[in-house]
C-alpha cells in the first residue's frame, strides 16, 4: 500500500481547514484515511502556535512506515526540524510572462529608436554649423 502524509480539506466555503492525515495514496483527497496526524488552519496569522499542530510521535512513526509526506506537508515538517531542508529550484518562477516579455521588447525598441534620433540630429548639427561658416 502507497501511504502518503497529507492534507484533507474541511471547513466552509473559502475558510478552508485542513487535517493532516495518513491515507492510502489511491483515496480520494477526503476520503477514507488510516489517522489523523494533525491540523492546519491557513487563515491563522503565521507566527500562531495554533496555525499548525501535529502529532510528531504519529507522524515518525509513518515515516519509519514508508509513508511520503505531500510537498505541504514536507515543509511543515521542515519548518517543525523532523525533516531536513531540500533544495529547491524552480527557474521559471521569476521569469515574466510572455506578454510581459513582449511588453519590455516594445520598451526597448522605442528607447533605441529614440536614442538613434536624438544621436542622429547631433550628429548633422555640426555638419550644418561647418557649411553655414564656409
Amino acid at each position: 500500500m502507497a501511504m502518503k502524509i497529507r492534507l484533507a480539506r474541511g471547513g466552509s466555503k473559502k475558510r478552508p481547514f485542513y487535517s493532516i492525515v495518513a491515507a492510502d495514496s489511491r483515496m480520494p483527497r477526503d476520503g477514507r484515511f488510516l489517522e489523523k496526524l494533525g491540523t492546519y488552519a491557513p487563515l491563522l496569522p503565521k507566527d500562531s502556535e495554533d496555525r499548525v499542530k501535529m502529532n510528531m510521535e504519529r507522524v515518525q512513526y509513518w515515516l519509519d512506515q514508508g509513508a511520503q509526506p505531500t510537498d505541504r506537508v514536507q515543509r511543515m515538517l521542515e519548518a517543525a526540524g523532523v525533516r531536513e531542508k531540500t533544495e529547491r529550484n524552480n527557474p521559471n518562477k521569476g521569469a515574466p510572462g510572455k506578454k510581459a516579455q513582449d511588453r519590455a521588447q516594445e520598451k526597448a525598441d522605442k528607447a533605441a529608436a529614440a536614442a538613434e534620433a536624438a544621436n542622429a540630429p547631433a550628429e548633422e548639427a555640426p555638419a550644418e554649423e561647418a557649411a553655414a561658416e564656409e
